[in-house]
């Protein structure tokens, strides 16, 4: 079992610290995207227990999400910015998931995987 522990971070970038301390002890390279936290996921088989996920859930929110795609709007290149402007609406609607959500659904796209929120 792996337990995620929210009170460890309060940010996308401290999810990632934490996502490679334990996924990635033995790694010369970091977890840093939504798509290398995917990537990692691929060949585990484990139980994966969230707990403080209230705090990650609140961390990792709609405030928070609406910065990361406004960031990544602003930076323009090598992002789709048509892609990020449409989640950005859909979540300004009330209809686009949080990162906290994301992070949720690329946890349970991997079968070998049981997640725990606590």
């Amino acid at each position: 079992m792996t337990v995620i522990d929210g009170n460890h971070f309060s940010d996308l970038k401290g999810f990632y610290e934490e996502i490679s301390q334990l996924f990635m002890k033995d790694q010369d390279w970091k977890v840093g995207t939504l798509d290398g936290f995917d990537d990692i996921l691929y060949g585990v088989r484990t139980d994966i227990t969230w707990r403080n996920s209230q705090k990650s859930k609140e961390d990792l929110g709609f405030n928070v999400t609406k910065e990361f795609y406004e960031n990544k709007i602003r930076m323009g290149k090598p992002f789709n910015v048509q892609l990020i402007q449409q989640k950005l609406d859909e979540l300004m609607d009330g209809n686009g998931l949080t990162l906290f959500e994301i992070l949720i659904e690329i946890i349970e796209s991997h079968k070998n995987i049981r997640l725990i929120l606590d």
